[in-house]
């Protein structure tokens, strides 16, 4: 069963996008399905941290959705929430070292969270947090 609310990217290429998050946020595939065009990924399927985040590549021919603008400041981003603050830093290591840009380096919040940003090599923006014990 899906949960109520998951975000649903579009990013090109998805098949890249499906390794970085399978290596930095060890996501496995629920669903996939290949595009007719035997190039693109029309959709898939991600459990994520005991979620789900969706995804499939751009298709300007049906003209409702595009991958972020290098540079383009972010309209939305994904939050995920750990249980353990050093779960934090290591999945922005992980994450910047596969190519991710950091935003905020982890570091521990007034409202008492260990927090991190980053923007992945696809222009998603990905917001991490664990509570400070």
């Amino acid at each position: 069963m899906r949960p109520p609310v998951a975000p649903y990217l579009t990013v090109s290429p998805a098949l890249g996008a499906i390794g970085f998050y399978a290596a930095v946020f060890k996501a496995e595939q629920k669903a996939f399905m290949p595009a007719l065009d035997g190039l693109r990924v029309l959709h898939c399927e991600l459990a994520i941290n005991g979620g789900t985040v969706m995804l499939s590549d751009a298709f300007p021919e049906f003209g409702q959705t595009r991958v972020p603008l290098p540079g383009e400041l972010a309209t939305a981003s994904v939050s995920l929430e750990y249980a353990q603050p050093q779960e934090v830093d290591e999945i922005f290591a992980k994450a910047t070292q596969l190519g991710a840009k950091g935003e905020t380096n982890p570091t521990n919040s007034f409202w008492g969270t260990r927090v991190a940003t980053f923007r992945d090599p696809f222009g998603h923006r990905w917001i991490l947090n664990a509570p400070l014990k």
